[in-house]
C-alpha cells in the first residue's frame, strides 16, 4: 500500500509553480537521483511509523523549500532527518535515511525544529503528511514557499485520504487552517492546532500539549472511513 501510494505520487503531474519532489523523471540526472532518494525516505518514514504505531497523524499545509522539499519527509529538515530524534527513536542515518541534495549544505527548518522539539518533549511519535504533497513556490522562485491554490489542494485530497486510511485509528491533528479545511472536505474527524510559522510557535506548543493531555478524546481517522 505504501509503495503504491508513493508510485502514484511520483506520477502526479506538477501544476505550474510547483515541484513534484518525488517524480520519476526530473530536469537532470542529479535531480532524478534526488527524487529517488526522497521517495525512499518517505517510504521508510511511513513504513517505520506503521510498524511502530504512531501516537498521532499530524497534517500540515505543503512541503517547505528547506524542509520536505529537500528531504521528501513532511516536517523534517536535513539536520533532523540525518541526526534523528533519539528520544523518539525516529529518523537518523542508522535507520536508513539519506541526503537527497548535492549543494553542500545541511538544511534546518523552523517549523520542523519546533514540531519535533515539542514531540520529543512530550515523548509522542507522530507521522506527518501535507494537504498538498508537492512543493508550491512563488512564480520563478523555486527557493520560496507559497500557500497552495484551491485546485492544488484538490489534487492532494485523494492522497490525504489514503494516508488517513493507512493510519486508521490514529488521532488526526491539523496544523493550521489549510490542513483543517482539507480534512473537513474529506469528512475526517480531527483536532486543530495553530501552525508554528509566523510567530505561532508558542500557541502551537500550547495547543499540542493541551490536546495530548487528553489523547483518548482526540478524533481518529477510523471514524470517517
Amino acid at each position: 500500500m505504501i509503495n503504491e501510494l508513493i508510485s502514484d505520487l511520483a506520477e502526479l503531474e506538477a501544476p505550474p509553480d510547483t515541484v513534484n519532489i518525488y517524480a520519476w523523471d526530473a530536469a537532470d540526472a542529479l535531480q532524478t537521483l534526488g527524487n529517488a532518494i526522497r521517495r525512499n525516505n518517505l517510504a521508510l518514514a511511513l513504513t517505520l511509523a506503521l510498524e511502530r504505531g504512531p501516537d498521532l497523524l499530524l497534517v500540515g499545509e505543503a512541503p517547505g523549500y528547506n524542509g520536505a522539499r529537500r528531504t521528501g519527509v513532511p516536517f523534517t529538515s536535513e539536520q533532523i532527518l540525518l541526526s534523528g530524534i533519539e528520544p523518539l527513536h525516529q529518523f537518523g542515518v542508522e535507520r536508513g535515511f539519506a541526503l537527497a541534495t548535492t549543494d553542500g549544505r545541511l538544511s534546518r527548518e523552523p517549523t520542523a525544529t519546533i514540531v519535533y522539539r515539542e514531540l520529543a518533549a512530550l515523548k509522542r511519535f507522530a507521522v506527518g503528511w501535507n494537504a498538498f504533497p508537492l512543493h508550491p513556490h512563488q512564480p520563478g522562485q523555486p527557493q520560496s514557499n507559497r500557500t497552495p491554490r484551491q485546485h492544488e489542494l484538490a489534487l492532494g485530497l485523494p492522497f490525504l485520504q489514503r494516508v488517513c486510511s493507512l493510519f486508521s485509528g490514529c488521532p488526526v491533528v491539523a496544523m493550521g487552517r489549510i490542513a483543517d479545511q482539507a480534512l473537513c472536505r474529506l469528512g475526517i474527524p480531527h483536532a486543530v492546532v495553530r501552525h508554528p510559522a509566523q510567530g505561532g510557535a508558542r500557541r502551537f506548543a500550547e495547543g499540542l500539549r493541551q490536546l495530548l493531555a487528553c489523547t483518548r478524546e482526540l478524533p481518529t481517522a477510523e471514524h470517517s472511513l
